[in-house]
Formats: structure tokens, sequence, C-alpha cells
């Protein structure tokens, strides 16, 4: 079901991009995401590119400049897909074809590779610094849906709300989860404004329409759909993975305040509707291999999964070693140059419920997902305070305010904040890779 690991994810493979090489960096030679990139001061269009160390591989260009005549038949196809300005069209293809082209572009950057002086040269000008270039949206998302797959998140959100029953009948026989806003999705960068709602700051009396005042973040992972089903069909488990590009770093923004109010009886809208942030860069299914874990261990009460969503593959790999990051810096920490204060840890191996089987779920009424639909994991906690992934955990709903290095405190977000996300997966004997930066800084409502 899952990608086998290969000579790609060798922890022994250099580049000749410097860059890629040293132990901090997110994107190592095992790593290869995909980004689509505008170069400043350019008049090209946006294209798909290759992370690598500091810089993002132009393969359209390599290709133009006649560097990629090695490249398999099944490569070259999906190297053209690299002239789009999104991934979408990428996305749809075979998983035999997008492995071929990640081999070739991966013995091509190796440091042992060959390359004439003349040839590497060449390559090193189809190169561009991070430094240079604007990222933007990856692919064209028609659909997110926004799932509530981490056990701890949905029990310690219950407790506030419903202290003696936490987790509805429902919670551990499926993966649930609401349909988002596609178009309001945006790249990490850019800034969220605070929206205006409706809220009931007083339970006696009727609500009014003002900027929501308790803005939270939620630490996500995101999951690009490639190839999709026809309108009608299911997804059978083992072979959900196939239809799954790749993976981002999410922040669906929550007004909590006018999440209280408006939730019952259909769930999120308007709360969550105003803004979702994603990581510019794409990690593959490939690329993850080595970091695949068993499924989340069920208390030995706990119902097992129906058929439809139960394997003996998943359970034994369907989850991903991926620990997550919170960072926090105010407008006032910056001014200062006070560094971001990290807010808490996660990983998406505590998810009760693993990518496989949302998106199995997801398909098994007949509804028809396509390349570029997202889909997120919702809020990713753990069982410890310094694991809850949002602040409405991490306060208590307010109630137990966080004190930032400077002094000042908070229960939601201020405008000014920026909320920083980050994601690494290590393994001992592999390469650790990260998934970059999911960044948003909060400005005031109009």
């Amino acid at each position: 079901m899952t990608h086998e690991i290969n000579e790609t994810h060798d922890p022994n493979i250099n580049s000749w991009v410097e860059s890629a090489n040293t132990s901090d960096t997110d994107f190592p030679i095992q790593n290869l995401p995909f980004g689509v990139f505008r170069q400043h001061d350019s008049n090209a269009a946006a294209r798909v590119g290759i992370v690598i160390g500091t810089e993002i591989f132009d393969v359209a260009k390599a290709y133009d400049d006649g560097l990629l005549d090695d490249f398999t038949t099944p490569a070259v196809q999906v190297v053209l897909d690299c002239k789009q300005t999104s991934l979408n069209k990428m996305m749809t293809r075979d998983k035999e074809h997008l492995s071929a082209f990640r081999l070739s572009v991966s013995r091509l950057l190796r440091s042992d590779a060959g390359h004439s002086a003349e040839r590497l040269a060449a390559l090193r000008l189809c190169m561009v610094g991070m430094d240079n270039a604007d990222v933007l949206l990856t692919a064209e998302i028609g659909d997110y849906t926004d799932f509530y797959c981490s056990i701890f998140h949905a029990t310690n959100v219950g407790s506030m709300f419903r202290p003696d029953n936490p987790l509805l009948p429902n919670y551990k026989y499926i993966p649930i989860g609401y349909h988002g806003r596609g178009s309001s999705i945006v790249v990490s960068g850019t800034n969220i404004k605070r929206p205006h709602g409706q809220i009931r700051p007083d339970a006696e009396q009727p609500p009014v329409y003002a900027a929501c005042k308790n803005l939270d973040y939620e630490m996500e992972v995101g999951f690009f759909i490639g190839t999709g089903n026809e309108l009608g069909e299911t997804i059978p488990l083992e072979r959900a993975e196939e239809h799954i590009f790749g993976a981002c770093l999410v922040n669906d923004w929550s007004a909590r305040d006018m999440q209280s109010w408006e939730y019952q009886p259909l769930g999120p809208f308007l709360a969550k509707s105003f803004a979702t942030s994603v990581s510019p860069y794409v990690v593959t299914m490939e690329a993850l291999a080595p970091f695949r874990v068993p499924a989340f261990e069920r208390d030995a009460e706990d119902p097992r999964p129906l058929p439809y969503l139960a394997s003996e593959a998943n359970q034994t790999g369907g989850g991903i070693n991926l620990e997550l990051e919170v960072y926090l810096s105010s407008s006032r920490m910056r001014e200062s140059d006070i560094a971001p204060v990290k807010l808490s840890t996660s990983n998406l191996r505590d998810l009760y419920w693993t990518p496989a089987q949302m998106l199995v779920h997801h398909a098994s009424n007949g509804c028809n997902l396509q390349a570029g639909d997202l889909f997120a994991s919702g809020t990713v906690s753990g069982k410890e305070k310094s694991e809850r992934g949002c602040l409405l955990e991490l306060t208590w709903r307010g109630s137990e305010p966080l004190t930032l290095p400077n002094g000042e405190e908070r229960r939601f977000l201020n405008d000014g904040d920026e909320v920083i996300m980050r994601g690494r997966c290590s393994r001992e004997g592999y390469k650790s890779i990260g998934f970059g930066e999911c960044r948003g800084i909060v400005t005031p409502a109009a």
C-alpha cells in the first residue's frame, strides 16, 4: 500500500548543491519536494520546481537547455508537467512515472553524478535561490476537506463543552470531517485578516456582529489527491495511497467565538472559511517511505474499524512519524529581536485515523475526489499539555493564559501575532527531511 524504500532514500548520498548537505536542512537530496515558483525580476511564467537545500531546481529550464537527455521516457513525461503553473497535471501521473522522475532527478543532483565541468556549470544556471523567488500555491485546489482525527484533541475540546461525555458515539467508528472552503486557502506568508461574524459574548443577550476576539490556529497536516475516482466509485483501503500525491503543513485558522455560536447543529462554517494557510512545498509520499509507522494503537475496549477501514497493511504501516512544532512571535517580540517562542510539539503518528482511512471514508459514499483536492488531518495533539496543537487547548478556552518571553499574555491571538509551523521526519539510519514552514501574521479586522 505504501511506497518501498529505494536508492533515493540512501542516507549516504550527497548533492553538488552544497546547501542540501547541511545537517539542519529540511531539503536534502533525500527529500526533493515540489513547489510552484516565479523568479524575481523575470518575465517567465510561474512553473513547477524541485526544492533542494536553499535552491529551487528549474526543471523546465534544464529540459529546454538539453540537460536531461539521460532521463527515461516515463521521467520525461513528468518533466513536461513542470512547465505548468500548478501541480495538478503532474498529480494525475502513475506512481511508476513519478518514481522514475524522482530517481532521475536524484541521480542528476548527486555529488558523484560524474558531470563534466561544463555540464555542471549549465545545471547550476538552472538553480534559483529561494530568496530570489516568489512561492505560490502548489495546486488549483477544487475542494478542501478538514478531518478531526486526533482523539486527544477531540477529547480535550469535548471536555470543555461536554465534561461528562467528551467523545460523541460515532467518533471511534467514523473519521469525522467537514467540507471546507478551497477558495480561501492561501500560501504561507500571506497575512490573515481578523474576520467578522456573529458572536455571543453574553449568554443572556442576543448575538452581535463584530470582529472575532478569540482567533486561533490549528496545527494540521494536509494531503493532496493525485489520481481521483469516478462519481459513484469507492476506493479500497489497499489502494488508497495510490490516490495521495503528497503532504504539506496546514494552519486551519479558527474564530472560536464565532464557532461556538454557529456550530450547532451542522458544524463549522464561517468560523473556518475565512482563511487556511498551507506550506509552499509538497513532500511526496515516496519521500516519506522511511518514516512510516504503525497506525495508532487503540485501547483494547475500543471498537475495531469496520471492514472497509481495516487492513493489516494499514495497521502495520499506515501512520507517519512526523514531528510538528508551533511557534509564536508577537509584534513586540519582533521589535525587540526576541526569537519566536515554541508553543507545542506534537506528532502525526498519534492520529486515531490514518491518512488512508480518511481518504477511503471520504470516497465511501461514491464522492468523486479530483486531482488537487486537499484534505487535512484536523488539529494534531498528543497526550501532554505541551503537545496541544491549538490555543483553545493550550489555554483551556482562555482560562489558563500563556506567558510569552517578554511578559505578554495570550489566551488567543492578538493582531500582529505571527504563527509559525514546522514539520520534520526523522528515523535512525536515514536522513531527516522537513516540510519547511507555514507562516501567517494576523492583521486587524477591516
